[in-house]
């Protein structure tokens, strides 16, 4: 990723802190060809989130906050969410399942902007991985 994708993610003047799961591998049914039907193949997903982050105060000292996990968006509650909508069963797309992906991360209050990607390692022989990438933004 590029410093000023990374900056939009986490930037103190915007009240932005950069929460992410990265490489997350999982066995899912993924796949418009009739082989992709019949089983389950590796996806790597990765999420980064840009949360408001209450540490963060422009223009002033920054502040720590309460060390407690209400106050974070929980990353581990992010991996289990995504987790939950690969098990869901058979999605055709890659597109299809990062959409579900930052539609769930996005119902979390503090989440204003979801960069979710979706690689399949075994899509193409001679590629180490082929996927897409999608960012959405709260409204």
């Amino acid at each position: 990723m590029d410093l000023g994708a990374e900056r939009r993610l986490a930037d103190a003047a915007l009240g932005l802190r950069h929460v992410f799961v990265r490489g997350l591998t999982l066995a899912a049914s993924i796949g418009v060809h009739r082989h992709e039907h019949e089983g389950r193949q590796p996806v790597r997903i990765g999420i980064e989130l840009a949360v408001e982050d209450d540490g963060a105060r422009p223009m002033s000292r920054p502040a720590v906050g309460r060390d407690e996990l209400s106050r974070v968006v929980d990353y581990e509650r992010i991996a289990a969410l995504v987790r939950a909508i690969v098990a869901q069963g058979h999605v055709q797309l890659v597109e299809t399942l990062a959409e579900r992906i930052a539609e769930a991360c996005l119902s979390d209050h503090r989440v204003r902007i979801v960069r979710v990607t979706v690689e399949k390692p075994e899509a193409l022989p001679d590629a180490d991985c082929a996927g897409v990438t999608i960012e959405r933004r709260r409204g």
